[in-house]
């Protein structure tokens, strides 16, 4: 994501940002969904003809825009997923829904996104950035339980 809100911003203003600011951009005002309040951010580049630093104001509006392929590649794979998902799960997902996690599940509104694409309850994770260590951790300390997902996944 941090790479698409670089080459956007690069592209669309001739500026060059660090992966630092493109990193705040994203968290700051960057959306998978429409925002109830817009937001705009002050960033500071170097412009890449003149060679010289330039300051500039963004929307969410753009951002979300340079995000689109991203957050639209991360709905595919959802949907991919959902597809492949045998229906004793299918069932279980209808009722619980989807959880997100991982660092890219903090983005404004990615689980509306997803909820609007698949029409299924979606929330995010108590703690989304250690989520999936943890989970792993528990699966490796079961080990009858791994084998059995190792064994019906293959």
């Amino acid at each position: 994501m941090d790479d698409a809100i670089t080459q956007y911003i690069k592209r669309k203003y001739n500026l060059l940002i660090g992966e630092r600011t493109a990193e705040q951009i994203k968290i700051e005002i960057g959306s998978a969904y429409p925002l109830d309040e817009p937001l705009s951010m002050e960033i500071k580049g170097r412009n890449l003809i003149e060679g010289i630093p330039k300051t500039l104001v963004i929307t969410d509006d753009e951002i979300r825009e340079a995000l689109s392929e991203s957050v639209g590649t991360i709905v595919n794979a959802v949907r991919v997923a959902l597809e492949r998902t045998p229906p004793e799960l299918s069932a279980d997902i209808v009722d619980k829904g989807i959880v997100l996690t991982g660092g890219g599940s903090l983005l404004k509104n990615l689980d509306k996104r997803i909820r609007e694409e698949t029409s299924l309850p979606v929330s995010l994770a108590d703690d989304p950035l250690s989520s999936v260590v943890l989970g792993t951790g528990k699966m490796l300390s079961d080990f009858h339980l791994l084998k059995k997902i190792s064994i019906d996944s293959f």
